[in-house]
């Protein structure tokens, strides 16, 4: 992938939405919810404070991440599905 996220951004390759639910009944393409987990593919560089320092994005490259279900830009790059977020907009890391 070529796509280098700027600041504190952070870009997620989203997890496929749900096919089926718990009882066996598949769900058509209307009622899947957007996903809200992924994994994180690329890690910007860090915002500047009011010094022109960096700092530090919190969350590593292949982290599992929880994010609202509206945040972020949805992006199709080589047919896969990723999203753009600011760290901000993270929930949690799963561990």
């Amino acid at each position: 992938m070529k796509l280098k996220p700027l600041a504190d951004r952070v870009v997620v390759r989203q997890t496929e939405a749900e096919e089926k639910t718990k009882s066996g009944l598949y769900l058509p393409d209307a009622a899947k919810e957007k996903p809200t987990k992924g994994k994180i593919v690329s890690v910007g560089p860090g915002k500047l404070d009011d010094n022109g320092k960096r700092t530090e994005v919190g969350v590593r490259v292949g982290d599992v991440v929880y994010y609202g279900k509206y945040a972020g830009t949805d992006v199709e790059i080589d047919g896969q599905k990723f999203v753009i977020l600011r760290e901000s907009d993270l929930l949690g890391v799963l561990e």
